[in-house]
């Protein structure tokens, strides 16, 4: 896993923030200086935030649990879309469905419909339908598709969400809040990280900068991906030791119960000798 370095970071642009104006004061933390009525973030800081991000992202992968990328600002759909599917996670790009987490079911029922609708198309029943309900489900299916198709493996709730904008996702930070959701968000100059619990501030606004962002955690997830690999395939290795180690306790066990009659033997004489001298006095 590389983190990013100042230089790479501060080509990527990753250091602009918003005008001054517009700035929240929970950010002064992590910003620099200010030039020319902008806010300039400290990149030694987004460096720092980012290999902390990764590493707890690593961990979640390596657990075999899910991440749920959300980003629907034109800027970061792409890169999210690209980069979540390769380590296959999930991800949101298109309008955030109200209450996605805290109403969990309905939006797997959705889903289960649009899976419902693929069968048909699979197994002909579609083929007996008339022209006006082909036409409705299609639709139908296509807006599922658009809003959810990126979800469809996301059997429960994620273990973590990481937000690109989070004013702009305002609503999806604050159902992960309410569910107790760990939430790893990039944050610009005029956000509050309040509601975050993996910082990284940075500019969210261009392209370049969240690309560097989300090379780096998806290259750490993906690292801890192929440890967790690794560790299936060793497993069967360990079992087998670990079935030896739990016999050789057993056999000390034994010899200790053939060694016992022995003592209690040994000492029986000693015992009858003292009673005959008692007997002689």
């Amino acid at each position: 896993m590389a983190t990013p370095t100042f230089d790479q970071l501060l080509t990527a642009g990753c250091h602009f923030g918003h005008l001054k104006r517009k700035w929240n004061p929970a950010m002064a933390p992590y910003i620099f200086m200010e030039r020319n009525g902008i806010h300039i973030i400290d990149l030694y800081k987004t460096a720092a935030k980012i290999e902390e991000a990764s590493n707890a992202l690593r961990q979640i992968a390596k657990s075999g649990k899910k991440v749920l990328f959300v980003a629907t600002k034109k800027q970061a759909k792409e890169a999210i879309a690209n980069k979540a599917a390769a380590i296959n996670m999930p991800y949101v790009i298109e309008r955030w469905p109200g209450g996605m987490l805290t109403n969990f079911p309905t939006i797997r029922k959705a889903v289960k419909k649009m899976s419902a609708i693929e069968k048909m198309e699979k197994d002909g029943t579609f083929d007996n339908l008339s022209k006006r309900e082909k036409l409705q489900i299609k639709r139908q299916h296509d807006k599922l598709v658009k809003n959810l198709g990126s979800i469809a493996d996301l059997g429960r709730l994620p273990s973590a969400l990481f937000v690109v904008d989070v004013m702009k996702e305002h609503i999806a930070v604050a159902e992960a809040k309410r569910l107790g959701i760990p939430v790893f968000a990039i944050v610009d100059t005029n956000s509050n990280p309040a509601d975050v619990d993996f910082v990284i501030p940075a500019n969210d606004d261009a392209s370049t900068s969240i690309d560097v962002i989300l090379d780096a955690v998806c290259s750490a997830m993906a690292e801890g991906l192929e440890e967790r690999k690794v560790e299936k395939i060793d497993a069967p290795e360990d079992k087998e030791g670990d079935a030896e180690e739990a016999s050789a306790p057993g056999k000390r066990r034994r010899v200790r119960r053939n060694e016992a009659p022995a003592a209690e033997k040994a000492e029986a004489p000693a015992a009858e000798t003292a009673e005959e001298v008692k007997d002689a006095e």
